[in-house]
């Protein structure tokens, strides 16, 4: 069962063998879109927006929580923005008794699981995904922390009104019981010290039941898919996978083949966009932008990507002469990004480990960082950054939202200078509903968005190279959109390009909330024999090199471990009590060949006379008694 809507924020519900199973509890984001940014000081474009009091015009109450922009034509919650986690309250959440992370990226819901539910299972986690997951955690707390709204608004929060403020879209993706304000430091803290970590490989026993081990996925540091277990089964979970060469150790692939079941998700948002393009793209515009005394405003996350951006920019303008240019990086965690991006050595490519082998930082922006290339600050208050400022420059910045940390001032600050540009990245985040709240502005507004996760031509070659039985997938992989048939049609793009699709495996796809049962070929389980028993096993051979035995216990099946167990007079007096018609002890099967000759005497002394052998023409003896 999946508890979310977007196969980008997955959240994947597994009972198998009687353990419930948790795949990531991503926190979606998108919903914050629909709020107005928090500004770092007062601004006069927000404040000076017009309330909206429905369609009627007579809701005092909504004109004081919605702000219209009639320059896009879009409005605004007036409030602190909400995000959509997972569909957990229709789940007795106490039963999960695992719960297994992919990425830092499908970690930041995991708080309202563990401080506002009753779950008390385990969680495993890789050590870059824990350090980086509290990281992105606490950015997103001390960001919104900044400028906390005064009021929270909550007349909005009906379907009428949703639907009149809101794309039908919008509506239809998120239950208005999922939204929530982010979650406290205390909360944060306390749920990253519930989590396991694992290293790649490192199994996991669960119960005694199955196991459990992470591969690399090749996404981001730490990211990983997961392999799950049984003596005779194998499930694999797919997640925010990448194919490319990169500072990531890379897929392992190999590790996924001839599984029962793979349960795939989160693929790429840019679908027909190469990231080598793309980031060639982006260094264009910042060079073109620079050379007309423009500044740059990159908004980003504050891992995972923008280490390669740090790495191919910096290259770029050195080559195009503008190796002068300062570049600041600023986040509440930028110090702490880049430092354990630089200890996390057994995660990284093996290119990289190289390097630290030749007494080299395994990162170049380590040493663009040491000698004064790139400059990192908490925020823009800082002291020192205000001594560093220097025009033009390049400034990455958090939030990719827009709508709260230090992106939402350099806009302000930046927005109405027609030779400056922003520069957005992140393709998670639609271009004109994300610039919607600064409108109008003159900066010039690239949007050049650079996603290493597979593409569904990528996938669709991994799942021919791992072949597993069958595939789950979200019911979006399955079909094409309008502008894609179109594509079809012009020959432009291929069914693989557009869609999973495989003809070795059978594909189950699902929606939200929707359970699904899935096939397993074997219907065997690992039976232990007590010692006793195995005593007084007799091997008989048979045919083609076999040998048979035959046993006799009761069966004792309890968490699901089965073992086959003594039959004590106890026992007997209770099957014959509860069966009175079973025969005890249990008959003798012949097993093997037979002595025919010796059958016959075996039967004479039984009182049989007259005993006549037949031999057929099969060479089978029918034994005649008159």
């Amino acid at each position: 069962i999946s508890l979310s809507g977007n196969p980008n924020y997955p959240c994947q519900i597994l009972s198998f063998k009687g353990i419930t199973l948790m795949f990531d509890c991503a926190l979606n984001p998108l919903p914050i879109l629909s709020f107005l940014p928090l500004p770092l000081v007062h601004s006069s474009h927000f404040s000076s927006l017009s309330g909206w009091s429905g369609l009627n015009g007579n809701s005092s109450s909504l004109e004081n929580e919605i702000k219209f922009n009639d320059s896009c034509g879009f409005k605004f919650v007036d409030s602190s923005p909400e995000f959509s986690i997972p569909e957990i309250k229709g789940i007795e959440m106490s039963k999960i008794d695992v719960i297994l992370i992919s990425n830092y990226r499908s970690i930041l819901a995991l708080p309202y699981i563990t401080q506002r539910t009753n779950f008390n299972g385990t969680i495993y986690a890789t050590q870059p995904t824990i350090i980086l997951g509290e990281l992105f955690m606490e950015e997103l707390n001390s960001s919104i922390a900044k400028n906390p709204k005064i009021k929270k608004a909550t007349h909005w929060k009906n379907s009428t009104v949703l639907t009149q403020i809101f794309s039908p879209e919008f509506v239809e993706s998120i239950n208005l019981g999922e939204l929530q304000t982010i979650y406290t430091m205390d909360e944060i803290h306390d749920t990253i010290l519930k989590i396991k970590s694992v290293s790649f490989n490192e199994k996991i026993n669960m119960f005694g039941i199955l196991t459990a081990h992470a591969v690399s996925s090749g996404y981001c540091l730490g990211s990983c898919n997961w392999i799950i277990k049984t003596p005779h089964e194998k499930i694999v979970y797919i997640s925010s996978s990448s194919t490319l060469v990169s500072h990531i150790r890379a897929i392992d692939s190999a590790a996924l083949k001839n599984a029962d079941i793979a349960i795939l998700g989160s693929l790429s948002l840019s679908q027909t966009a190469k990231p080598n393009a793309r980031m060639s793209e982006f260094c264009d515009h910042v060079e073109r932008t620079l050379k007309i005394g423009g500044n740059v405003l990159i908004p980003c996350y504050s891992s995972g990507e923008i280490y390669n951006l740090f790495e191919c920019l910096t290259a770029h303008l050195e080559s195009c002469g503008l190796g002068g240019v300062p570049i600041f990086f600023i986040s509440p965690i930028a110090e702490r990004s880049l430092m354990y991006s630089n200890i996390m050595n057994g995660w990284i490519s093996e290119s990289k480990q190289n390097r630290i082998f030749t007494a080299e930082e395994p990162f170049f922006h380590s040493q663009h960082i040491k000698n004064g290339r790139i400059k990192f600050f908490d925020s823009i208050s800082n002291l020192n950054f205000q001594k560093e400022i220097r025009l033009p420059m390049v400034v990455f910045v958090n939030h990719p939202s827009l709508r709260f940390g230090e992106v939402v001032h350099f806009i302000e600050l930046w927005g109405s200078q027609p030779n400056n540009i922003m520069i957005l990245t992140e393709p998670e985040f639609p271009f004109f509903e994300t610039l919607a709240p600064f409108q109008p502005k003159s900066m010039k507004v690239v949007f050049c968005p650079i996603d290493t996760r597979m593409s569904f031509y990528q996938a669709n070659a991994i799942l021919n190279e791992i072949k597993p039985a069958n595939i789950v997938l979200p019911y979006q992989y399955t079909m094409c959109n309008e502008f894609e048939m179109k594509n079809l049609a012009a020959k432009t793009q291929t069914y693989s390009e557009m869609m999973i699709e495989n003809e070795n495996s059978k594909l189950f796809s699902y929606r939200k909330n929707e359970s699904i049962d899935l096939p397993l070929p074997f219907q065997k389980e690992r039976l232990t024999i007590h010692s006793e028993i195995v005593k007084e096993i007799r091997q008989n051979p048979s045919y083609d090199k076999l040998k048979l035995t035959k046993v006799s216990g009761i069966l004792e099946a309890k968490n699901n471990r089965f073992e086959l167990a003594v039959i004590t007079k106890q026992i007997e007096n209770k099957i014959r009590n509860d069966s009175p018609t079973l025969t005890l002890p249990m008959p003798r099967y012949l097993i093997g060949d037979v002595d025919v000759n010796k059958l016959v005497e075996i039967l004479n002394s039984k009182g049989f006379e007259n005993i006549h052998l037949n031999r057929d023409r099969f060479d089978k003896f029918l034994i005649d008694i008159v």
